[in-house]
């Protein structure tokens, strides 16, 4: 790191710190803390939402995977394009539930079910939360030390203190500290600057590093892998372990059922000025990632090359020296792809990279304690009392949780030792409340004959597989010692009893993508099975139209007001009364260019599943895979110049209106999140 590459750090750090300071007095309530007064516009949500959902730790998962995947599995990410725009052009689940005011999804279940299925729904979602929350700042700050190459300790007077909790600290400190003083307010307009920062230097380090390591030496590095480990051609990647077809296919699925379900940027599910923005919002956030989705995919392809090219030999054996230095497997594999982008990167963009991911760093702390913190105190603490609390004391208790999911976090990422992909440690803890929630919130928006009781199924059965499941990976490493324990007790039967035993949990533990899939399937079922006997059985329906605040109870200022009638053409391509001409416009342009590469998609899948390779000798295509890789990054890396542009304008005016918005409206005390009336259990 250079004096430049530390300037640009320390300016990236400076403005967000800045940003704060200036914009804190904005947030003057309950509603302004919890969801910046319901009044964010469009670019700002779909940005701010972006980089919060990120986070560094996303960065290193996504080079992690893609070292071992490669392009290959990117094409059955195209699979996930045609459900990902339905799901995000209808609004799916999103525009409902902006639709009944909840400032969190466990206030609508209170609402929708009961209190004490808030309370449950609240209780699981954060400790799932928490506990997927728990390894960030651990795999951030042994980024930064790598990354940067920091001593492993420094000096405090006459003391020897170690770096790793030292800088664990500092990032954690400071995203409290946004939190504490601006609420979803700060958090927003940082996360803003911090994400139109990042779309940029995404764009310039994937054009810098393609056109330094040479499409040339790609291809020949990815010609050359074996059978069945095809890096470019998805039809030939059998022996991917983890990162496999049936990963994205349960990726797909859950693009429906889990919409909204991860609760870890809660708070901008409420944030929208209207439920019609908020959907809007969701549109361009299918064009917002066209240069972090080119990064991701490249980079570690080229890191890839980089390692196993001919002509990059010695470079290869030095990142190698430096990570078997790296003890913990896990965090070998993660910080590969750091190491060889520090070595690659010169000055300017190695501080550059650094910046963005402080930023990515502190932007998804921040969203995160906000959105576990709140949720406890909203969901699990807030339901027990008769009456609402005071503005100053939920202000307080809000900030307090705060502080305490910034201990618990620290001190798990002290102690906990990671033993498997970061995206996969995603799924696994995920599931425990993903695994079941999707069920109950599509039954509860979509359904008059979801019942309290289905609700309560649903959740105790996921709680219990996705539980059961987390124990038992954790604990692999013990149940594969018994399995060989006990093989070797019955030897007398075959002399491969004992090597039976080292993988006998190993082959049938479903991993954490694996475990989601199935809690999905299973607690889909027991919601609607319950939920339709009760249903028989003469249980009155739910009164959505209230819900929803549809009909007679429909409130001002919620309904967007478009161009009036729409046509049946423009309402089967999901526009309604709410939209003006650029929204047309925009969903014209969303639909082509999605459409598009669903049709690429299904004609070279049906292509090749009908060819005959004799002796699955597929490398007569790898040339075609080559071209088509080559191209669609370089139409991507062009779309994204248009976007960045085209959304950092709109996001600085949606902050302007934002800020207007806060200053002219009084707080109203009364919108804190507190159900007086509940349906009973």
């Amino acid at each position: 790191m250079t004096l430049l590459d530390w300037t640009i750090v320390f300016v990236m750090y400076a403005l967000i710190v800045g940003s704060v300071i200036l914009t804190k007095r904005y947030m003057r309530g309950v509603t302004d803390y919890l969801a910046a007064g319901r009044s964010a516009g469009r670019y700002l949500l779909t940005i701010s939402a972006g980089i919060a959902g990120l986070g560094a730790i996303t960065v290193v998962a996504n080079l992690e995977m893609g070292y071992q995947a490669g392009f290959a599995l990117s094409w059955w990410g195209l699979s996930m394009a045609l459900i990902q725009m339905i799901v995000t052009i209808s609004g799916w689940v999103n525009y409902r539930f902006r639709r009944t005011r909840a400032l969190t999804l466990a206030e609508f279940f209170e609402h929708r079910y009961s209190r004490r299925f808030r309370i449950f729904a609240g209780t699981v979602a954060f400790g799932a939360g928490l506990i997927n929350f728990g390894i960030f700042p651990a795999v951030g700050a042994h980024f930064f030390i790598h990354y940067l190459g920091l001593p492993e300790t420094w000096q405090l007077g006459g003391l020897t203190l170690p770096l790793f909790p030292t800088l664990m600290a500092i990032l954690l400190t400071t995203a409290v500290y946004f939190v504490f003083v601006g609420g979803q307010v700060s958090v927003m307009i940082t996360d803003f600057i911090q994400g139109a920062f990042a779309n940029l230097v995404f764009l310039v380090l994937a054009i810098y590093l393609l056109l330094l390591v040479g499409w040339g030496n790609v291809g020949e590095v990815l010609s050359q892998t074996a059978a069945g480990h095809s890096k470019i051609n998805p039809f030939d990647t059998g022996y991917v372990a983890d990162f496999n077809f049936s990963y994205f296919l349960i990726g797909v699925v859950g693009l429906l059922y889990g919409a909204m379900s991860w609760q870890g940027t809660q708070a901008y599910n409420s944030s929208a000025r209207t439920a019609h923005e908020g959907k809007m919002g969701g549109v361009l956030g299918l064009w917002r990632g066209r240069s972090q989705d080119v990064f991701m995919t490249l980079v570690p392809i080229l890191v890839f090359t980089v390692m196993h090219h001919p002509d990059w030999a010695h470079f290869a054996g030095k990142v190698t020296t430096n990570l078997d230095a790296i003890t913990n497997e896990a965090v070998r594999n993660q910080m590969r792809a750091p190491l060889v982008l520090a070595a690659l990167l010169p000055a300017g963009l190695m501080g550059a990279f650094a910046a963005l991911m402080v930023g990515a760093f502190i932007s998804t702390h921040n969203t995160y304690l906000h959105s576990w913190s709140s949720i406890f105190i909203q969901d699990v603490v807030m339901p027990f009392r008769s009456t609402p609390l005071s503005p100053r004391t939920h202000l307080r208790l809000l900030r307090g949780g705060v502080v305490a999911v910034a201990v618990f976090i620290f001190i798990f990422s002290l102690f906990y030792k990671q033993s498997q992909a970061i995206l996969l440690f995603f799924a696994l803890t995920g599931a425990i409340f993903a695994g079941w929630s999707g069920a109950v919130i599509i039954g509860g928006l979509y359904t008059r004959w979801g019942t309290t009781a289905g609700a309560w199924s649903a959740g105790i059965a996921g709680v219990t597989l996705t539980l059961t499941g987390f124990v038992l990976e954790q604990s692999q490493r013990s149940w594969n010692e018994a399995g060989v324990a006990f093989w070797g007790l019955l030897d007398f039967l075959g002399p491969d009893n004992a090597a039976r035993g080292a993988v006998w949990v190993s082959e049938y533990l479903p991993n954490g993508q694996q475990l989601w899939g199935w809690a999905m399937w299973s607690c889909s079922g027991i919601y609607i099975v319950v939920s339709l006997v009760q249903k028989a059985m003469g249980h009155s329906p739910f009164d959505l139209d209230r819900l929803l605040h549809r009909g007679k109870y429909e409130l001002a200022g919620e309904i967007e007001l478009g161009t009036g009638t729409v046509s049946r053409g423009w309402r089967a391509l999901g526009i309604t009364a709410e939209f003006d001409r650029r929204d047309k416009i925009l969903y014209l342009l969303t639909w082509g260019w999605n459409v598009i590469w669903v049709l690429i998609f299904t004609a070279a899948t049906i292509f090749f599943l009908t060819r005959e390779i004799r002796g699955g000798d597929w490398s007569r295509y790898d040339s075609w895979w080559l071209g088509f890789w080559h191209t669609k990054i370089w139409i991507e890396l062009s779309v994204a110049v248009v976007v960045i542009v085209w959304f950092t304008i709109g996001g600085v005016r949606d902050i302007r209106a934002l800020l207007r918005s806060l200053s002219e409206n009084e707080p109203d005390d009364a919108d804190d999140g507190f159900v007086s009336r509940t349906t009973p259990d």
